[in-house]
């Protein structure tokens, strides 16, 4: 799927309004949408559907868990945000589509935006033809305050 360049841009999604961002990823904004997207935005945490919904349902009573299911998995699906499968258990979705990496502590189970360079790797694959529209790099290990706790 094609996704137009707005939203690659995490910049440009902070500064336009999201109701428009949903738009320009193929996504009919709704009110349920529009809050789930947003709270990705403000929540940098890489949270779980269960967090979103714990975090949004006293101030929308309305809003069911299937529901935060739902809008995650068809935002996930048009690339306005990404899915992430870190430890097998529990997905996590981030708001931020640029590329970057993300690393996973063993420990405490934060997860951190870790910079993404060109690999040469990925620009042989790009020589030999084949289109990459998703790279996805993991990083586990354990976090600088869990790190220097062990010592």
């Amino acid at each position: 799927m094609q996704r137009k360049q707005i939203c690659n841009d995490y910049k440009l999604i902070m500064e336009t309004n999201l109701h428009k961002y949903l738009l320009s990823c193929g996504v009919k904004p709704s009110v349920q949408r529009i809050a789930v997207m947003k709270y990705l935005m403000e929540h940098r945490t890489h949270p779980t559907a269960d967090e979103i919904y714990v975090a949004l349902s006293p101030s929308m009573p309305t809003l069911s868990k299937t529901t935060v299911y739902n809008t995650l998995k068809l935002l996930a699906a048009h690339g306005a945000i990404l899915l992430l499968d870190l430890d097998g258990r529990n997905a996590r979705f981030d708001g931020d589509v640029s590329p970057h990496a993300h690393f996973l502590c063993r420990s405490c189970g934060r997860v951190f935006d870790m910079p993404l360079s060109v690999s040469a790797e990925r620009l042989q694959v790009e020589r030999e033809g084949f289109e990459i529209d998703e790279v996805q790099v993991y990083y586990k290990g354990y976090c600088k305050a869990c790190n220097s706790g062990k010592n």
